[in-house]
């Protein structure tokens, strides 16, 4: 077992470093398309620290049974402590994903794509003990009202968010900026070729080269599907909240 800490020297400006129980998980989705071809080309480092590596005994054991009584296991907090520890944070925030975290927004993930990266602890069993959150200042972070198996595909989906806002890894940089959430709206909705499809026409107004006309319906379309599927988020844009439901 190595406890060196990793990150020590110079790299991509911009590093996700994932401790968890299932290494073979990653890079998982995160090595396919532009999120794999931009950790090919230096732009991010992604790294995995095995939680296990960690156990104090020669199990390997991680977990325990909650304090109090109740089902599940919960995970070590002597355990957890050594594995955060051995990793150098160089500022980068250290991220706790659990269904009671707060909600991920597309503003913390432009906050966090502008930094150095982040850590990112996944759980398992039942969660981990308060005590570890509370001492290492983890903030939790929950990608849905859901609950998952583990915090590995949340870890991905979480770092994914972030690396494809980075400089260089989106073709066109205004992809990202008419997306949904980006301006406080759902997006509109899209057409390609061919012009018909099952009695189907891509509405007239986008072939007509106007592109204040475009620009217009896009908007009001935005408009109608964030008020049908979104009230929340329409009342945050009427009420002139920032961009977003935070």
């Amino acid at each position: 077992m190595s406890e060196k800490p990793i990150f020590s020297s110079p790299g991509p400006a911009w590093r996700a470093s994932v401790l968890t129980l299932f290494t073979d998980a990653f890079p998982g989705v995160l090595g396919a398309s532009i999120i794999g071809g931009a950790q090919k080309s230096g732009i991010w480092a992604l790294e995995t620290v095995d939680i296990r590596d960690f156990s104090v005994n020669r199990h390997r054991t991680v977990d325990s049974p909650p304090t109090g009584g109740g089902p599940g296991m919960v995970l070590k907090p002597d355990v957890a402590a050594k594995a955060i520890d051995s990793v150098v944070s160089n500022d980068r925030p250290l991220i706790y994903l659990t269904p009671r975290g707060k909600p991920l927004t597309q503003t913390r993930v432009r906050e966090l794509a502008q930094g150095p990266g982040l850590i990112v602890f996944c759980g398992r069993f039942e969660g981990l003990d308060q005590r570890v959150i509370e001492s290492r200042q983890m903030e939790e972070i929950s990608i849905g009202d859901y609950v998952l198996a583990g915090g590995e595909v949340a870890a991905q989906v979480l770092i994914e968010a972030c690396v494809r806002l980075l400089p260089g890894v989106l073709g066109d940089a205004q992809s990202a900026s008419e997306e949904s959430f980006e301006d406080g709206l759902l997006e509109y909705p899209l057409y390609t070729k061919p012009r018909e499809f099952e009695d189907r026409a891509i509405p007239e107004v986008l072939l007509s080269g106007d592109h204040k006309k475009i620009a217009e319906w896009r908007r009001q379309k935005s408009i109608e599907i964030t008020k049908a599927r979104r009230p929340d988020m329409w009342q945050a844009y009427e009420n002139g909240d920032g961009h977003e439901r935070d």
